[in-house]
């Protein structure tokens, strides 16, 4: 026999934890239909006789939805016909802020489904100077309750022991509301809405919330907030025990250092230049061995495949191509696995509670700070993520600066850039130069969004002001699997996406590449004389004629004018416009053309053959000036066609899309322009 059982809980109480503590392994990862918000499924062994499909649920806060996660949550337990409609829910709660995680069980539970109690953490109870009467827990909620701990495996015996159970689960109401205010929620329908029981669940509230205003229904949800928290609160108070003095020890005193108003700072802007210093520095072996291999398969391929297109698409195109995105995987697992410790150790909500202050006189929102601290992944979720922003003229200014933010889809191309120009030297004998730079380009992206707010803030007015609450969760120390299990799906799902890009691109350029007009590219032999030149200098030639009269070396040379005060010659400017499909294969692009046309039994690696190349009159193609220029101009760019698509889709406005292009390009192609006049 195999149930569903949905986790549900606030945001942080550790419930992911607890899926893959249940799950292990066994899981996948899938989208809501008509959505972009993450599902997560998986399967757990109950006991000998019962299997079960656990469904994690977005956190929230309310069953009162104010977000599309929340609104996912509320399909899922309202609608009967729902493919992830549970028999049992688990609601995850923290031990520290067990009073505001009980709001959401008695919502629950009185929505009839059995219900079980989890408190997550209970590892922390005795440091914390905590003590929980389960017995009282139960019998107030009317629940089964357990203490676990995802961490150390404490309890989720009896977690599955009660799961179980639960066809003699209790499931009537604990919390009644028929004397809210009787003039508006007419007892028997709101109790449908609430027992699941007479009518569908929202056209009970619809039938309510049509004969009422948006801000009676606001003012009737905060009294019953209000009547629930007063049941809870006196619940606690026979069951729950804190000592406080324990509760203010050395975590509070770490708080006063890391969100100090000054020394904050600087801690996160030492932990930033740490976590980009580790990129270059632990990454440069298995880079460099990655870059090798590729290049030797390339030319594998063309000394042992028989001679012929396909051979040359392999060795030339698909091979340099996927090479050129392969080989930054080391740097996108280790800057992965960073966010995840951070996150892990609660120190990302520090951050978020201490750039409020900075970022509150450039017209954000404390909200915000997530969608940007979001975007260093992706800012295509990352903008997704605003709409929790209940304010519609800040959540839109938020959109438009966000794709600022450095995303990991630049740090190839930072990466290459900064390798090729900037020495592998250090400041002091510690501070690596490169990662310091690293850094600076990070810190750039996040002013330009605030320079960018700060000018809509102008043009885009809003009387109503938003504040950020958010609670600081306890320091924790990072589990191994779930920062293990989080840096192979952020990398898996980088190089899975980027990888169809590529292949697709790199197909493309060979060809452009490989063939062309039959006057000029079909007659290269005959046109390009051997008079005193060597069979490799006439061969050499031959390949360059070739390449410069080939499809794409015309569509280069048509668009190079409007690149070359930027310092880049006709090959860089393909690389930079057909990497608008995807930021991160503007090297594996530039590795592609590099190749085409080249000897394939040389093993040349991509940092390598870009070091190489030249300019008509001899100087290195990609010298400080140039490098520089690429650095700016991928900062301020839009990064790609699916960012485009997002901004259109979550503003519902053409308007605001374009007017963000044009300015960010804009502010890429005169910054580009500026840095390369004035450093060459």
């Amino acid at each position: 026999m195999e149930i569903k059982v949905a986790l549900v809980g606030n945001p942080n109480v550790g419930k992911t934890s607890v899926f893959n503590t249940l799950t292990g392994l066994n899981q996948k990862v899938g989208n809501y239909p008509g959505i972009t918000v993450d599902r997560k499924t998986g399967h757990a062994k109950i006991n000998d006789q019962l299997k079960a499909t656990i469904i994690d649920l977005p956190g929230l806060y309310s069953i009162q939805p104010n977000s599309k996660d929340e609104e996912v949550v509320l399909e899922t337990l309202f609608d009967e016909k729902n493919s992830y409609y549970p028999n049992v829910v688990v609601v995850v709660a923290e031990v520290e802020n067990l009073k505001r995680n009980l709001l959401l069980l008695t919502q629950i539970k009185d929505l009839g489904f059995p219900t079980i109690l989890a408190i997550n953490m209970a590892d922390q109870m005795a440091p914390k100077g905590i003590s929980i009467d389960l017995s009282k827990l139960s019998s107030y909620f009317k629940c089964s309750t357990v203490l676990i701990s995802s961490k150390s495996g404490l309890g989720f015996n009896d977690l599955k022991s009660a799961i179980a159970s639960y066809e003699y689960a209790d499931t009537k109401p604990v919390f009644e509301l028929t004397d809210v205010d009787e003039s508006y929620f007419r007892g028997k329908e709101y109790k449908a809405w609430l027992n699941r029981s007479q009518n569908a669940q929202f056209n009970s509230i619809h039938k309510i919330e049509d004969t009422l205003s948006v801000s009676d229904i606001k003012r009737l949800q905060q009294k019953e907030t209000v009547r629930r928290y007063q049941l809870i609160q006196g619940v606690l108070k026979e069951a729950y025990q804190k000592d406080i003095n324990k509760a203010t020890g050395w975590q509070a005193k770490v708080d006063r250092i890391l969100m100090h108003p000054v020394w904050g700072y600087v801690i996160f802007f030492a932990i930033m230049l740490v976590v980009f210093q580790s990129i270059f520095s632990w990454s440069s072996i298995p880079t460099d061995w990655i870059d090798e291999k590729f290049a030797q398969l390339s030319a594998w391929i063309s000394a042992t495949l028989p001679e012929g297109k396909f051979t040359e698409l392999l060795a030339e195109g698909i091979v340099p191509g996927i090479g050129g995105v392969v080989i930054f995987i080391p740097q996108i697992a280790i800057l992965f696995m960073f966010i995840a410790l951070l996150e892990e150790s609660g120190y990302m909500s520090r951050v978020v509670f201490l750039m409020d202050k900075l970022m509150r006189p450039f017209g954000l929102s404390g909200k915000s700070v997530v969608p940007l601290i979001s975007g260093v992944a992706c800012a295509i979720p990352a903008i997704m993520s605003a709409r929790n922003i209940e304010n519609p003229k800040e959540r839109l200014i938020t959109m438009l600066v966000t794709p600022f933010a450095t995303c990991s889809a630049r740090i190839p191309i930072y990466v290459i850039i900064i390798s090729l120009v900037i020495p592998n030297t250090t400041i002091g004998g510690f501070m690596g130069l490169q990662g310091l730079v690293m850094t600076l380009m990070y810190f750039l992206g996040f002013l330009a969004a605030l320079g960018g707010a700060w000018l809509l803030k102008k043009m885009v007015r809003s009387e109503v002001k938003s504040y950020l609450i958010i609670e600081m969760p306890t320091y924790r120390r990072p589990q191994v699997f779930n920062v293990v299990n989080t840096m192979i799906e952020k990398t898996k799902a980088f190089v899975e996406g980027a990888g169809k890009i590529i292949l697709a691109l790199s197909v493309l350029l060979w060809f452009l590449g490989a063939h062309g007009p039959a006057s000029t590219f079909g007659q290269a032999e005959e046109l390009i004389t051997q008079e005193n030149k060597t069979p490799e200098e006439w061969e050499d030639e031959v390949q360059g004629f070739k390449l410069r009269n080939s499809y794409i070396g015309m569509i280069g040379s048509a668009v190079e004018p409007v690149f070359r005060p930027l310092g880049y010659d006709w090959k860089v400017s393909i690389a930079v416009l057909t990497s608008f499909a995807a930021r991160e294969v503007f090297v594996g692009n530039l590795a592609t053309l590099y190749n085409i046309g080249s000897q394939g039994e040389e093993e040349t690696r991509i940092v390598e053959r870009m070091r190489q190349e030249k300019r008509p009159d001899g100087s290195a193609m990609f010298d400080l000036a140039t490098g520089v220029s690429l650095l700016l101009f991928y900062a301020f760019a839009m990064q790609c066609m699916s960012t485009l698509g997002v901004m259109r889709r979550e503003t519902n406005s053409w308007k605001w899309t374009l007017i963000q292009i044009v300015f960010m390009s804009g502010l890429a192609y005169l910054s580009a322009f500026a840095a390369f006049q004035l450093l060459k």
